[in-house]
């Protein structure tokens, strides 16, 4: 088995003992993102729109180090501390997502790193 670990100044750098993803032959585990800019290592500012968006936008920086796109998301994990706030997930998830889309958890959850309000992670599974 292959093994790769995955790194890009486009996300935010890891803030603990973790690789930002880790690429296993044509599968790619990517952490978990929280709203935090990559320039600045700070929380996103603005409403929970800006904060999702960053998110994704994150994610899809990751992926696209891993060789990859969102497209090739087979299971997306969220965590929200406010269940609330899942409908607006669902509208932006559109955003960057078409049919068919990837499978999917969302889960409410007390805390979240940095006081963080959401939290994604996911598994690609690239093409040969």
């Amino acid at each position: 088995m292959s093994r790769e670990i995955i790194q890009t100044s486009n996300a935010p750098q890891a803030i603990g003992p973790y690789s930002q993803a880790v690429k296993c032959n044509n599968t790619v585990y990517l952490s978990g993102q929280i709203p935090l800019v990559p320039e600045t290592m700070e929380m996103q500012e603005g409403d929970m729109r800006a904060q999702i968006t960053r998110v994704f936008d994150n994610l899809q920086a990751v992926a696209k180090a891993s060789g990859g796109s969102l497209k090739d998301v087979a299971k997306l994990n969220i965590f929200l501390t406010d269940l609330n706030n899942f409908a607006l997930v669902n509208e932006i998830m559109v955003q960057y997502f078409q049919q068919p889309y990837p499978a999917r958890a969302a889960i409410g959850v007390a805390s979240l790193p940095k006081n963080a309000d959401v939290e994604m992670d996911a598994i690609l599974e690239l093409s040969s």
